[in-house]
C-alpha cells in the first residue's frame, strides 16, 4: 500500500481522486469510487438545486461507509447560483472533504473551517496555487494542459508544473492532466506530488451515470481525440473531438466571433442530455482529456483503482531493484 501525505491528511486509503465533474459525479459513481478505497467528489450543482443536493449526499451516505467529498465549482453565470446555500447544506451534511473550483474560495473558508471541513483548491497555475494556500485550503489539486475541462491559459503540461508547484507549496499536492493508469500514478509521486486526480478515467467505469456509448468512445479516441475550444473567448477548455467541437473551433476563429455565435451548439444542457444521458455522441460538446489515449477497456471502478495501484507499487517496487545498486 502506498502512504502519502494525501492519504495521511485526508484519511483516504489509495491517493487518487475523482474531480468534480458536472453531470457525472453522482452518488452512483461516488460511492463506487468511495467504496474502493479512493476519494470520489460529488458535484454541488449537478442535483441543480440546495436541497436536491442535500438528498443527494444522504443518498451517497447511504451507499457507502467510506469518506467521500463534495466539488463547489464557484464561476459568474448568467442566473445568479445560491452559493451560501450550497454551502450551508455542505457544511451541515457531515462530509468532512471539499474541492472548490473556479473563482477565489476565500468568503467560503471561513464557514468550511467552522465544520471541521478540509479543503482541496483546482489551481491551473502556480501563482494561483500560492494563493489558495495563503488563504488556508489544505491540498492543492493541480491541473496540467492536458487535463479536459478549463486548463487556464498558461499552457504547462503537468511535466513541469507538477513539480513546480511542489516546489512552492508546503501542502499536498495532487497531480491532475492526462493521467489514467499506474505509471502515470508512479510518475505523479516521482514528481512530488501525494496523489492524482481522475475524471475521464473514471468515466469510462461501469459505475459512471452516462450512456454506455460515452465509456466506449473514450476506449475508441486515442490521445488526439481532444479539441481546445473558447479560446478566444478567454475561457480555454478543452473538450472531446467530434462534429460540434471542431465547428465551435471554427466558429470561434472567424473576426469579431463572440460567444453567442457558439452558445446553442455549446450549451452544457444540451451536452448532458444528448451526449451523456441519450449517447448521441455528435449532438452535443462533452468533456475528455488526452487521458483518453491511455484507457482501453470499461471496468468497475474497483478495478481500475486495484489495477492502478498494483501497476503503480510493482513499478516504484521494479525501478528501485533496477536502477538503485
Amino acid at each position: 500500500m502506498l502512504k502519502t501525505e494525501f492519504t495521511e491528511t485526508f484519511g483516504i486509503k489509495h491517493p487518487i481522486l475523482c474531480g468534480g465533474m458536472t453531470g457525472v459525479g453522482t452518488a452512483d459513481l461516488i460511492a463506487a469510487v468511495a467504496n474502493a478505497g479512493a476519494l470520489g467528489l460529488l458535484t454541488a450543482l449537478t442535483p441543480g438545486s440546495p436541497e436536491l443536493l442535500s438528498k443527494e449526499i444522504q443518498r451517497c451516505q447511504s451507499m457507502t461507509d467510506q469518506p467521500f467529498g463534495i466539488n463547489l465549482t464557484i464561476l459568474p453565470t448568467i442566473v445568479p447560483v445560491p452559493y451560501d446555500e450550497y454551502r450551508q447544506v455542505i457544511a451541515e451534511s457531515g462530509v468532512k472533504i471539499v474541492e472548490t473550483a473556479g473563482s477565489n474560495p476565500a468568503p467560503h473558508m471561513e464557514a468550511f473551517k467552522a465544520a471541521g471541513i478540509k479543503v482541496i483548491h483546482k489551481a491551473t497555475s502556480v501563482r494561483h496555487a500560492i494563493k489558495a494556500e495563503s488563504i488556508g485550503v489544505d491540498a492543492i489539486s493541480i491541473d496540467g494542459f492536458e487535463c479536459a475541462g478549463h486548463p487556464g491559459d498558461d499552457d504547462i503540461p503537468g511535466l513541469i508544473l507538477i513539480p513546480a508547484a511542489v516546489r512552492q507549496l508546503t501542502i499536498p499536492v495532487i497531480a491532475s492532466g492526462g493521467i489514467a493508469d499506474g505509471q502515470g500514478l508512479a510518475a505523479a509521486l516521482a514528481l512530488g506530488a501525494s496523489a492524482v486526480n481522475m475524471g475521464t478515467r473514471f468515466i469510462a467505469t461501469t459505475e459512471a451515470p452516462v450512456h454506455e456509448n460515452v465509456k466506449q468512445q473514450i476506449v475508441k479516441n486515442n490521445e488526439l481525440a481532444t479539441q481546445i475550444v473558447f479560446r478566444e473567448f478567454n475561457n480555454t477548455s478543452r473538450v472531446a473531438r467530434n462534429s460540434i467541437s471542431e465547428e465551435i473551433a471554427r466558429l470561434s476563429r472567424e473576426p469579431g466571433a463572440t460567444f453567442a455565435d457558439v452558445a446553442h451548439l455549446a450549451s452544457g444542457l444540451r451536452g448532458r442530455e444528448e451526449v451523456l444521458q441519450k449517447g448521441n455522441m455528435e449532438d452535443g460538446m462533452w468533456w475528455a482529456s488526452q487521458a483518453q489515449g491511455l484507457i482501453h477497456e470499461v471496468a468497475s471502478c474497483q478495478e481500475v483503482v486495484d489495477t492502478i495501484m498494483n501497476d503503480a507499487e510493482a513499478i516504484i517496487r521494479g525501478m528501485q531493484a533496477q536502477l538503485i545498486a
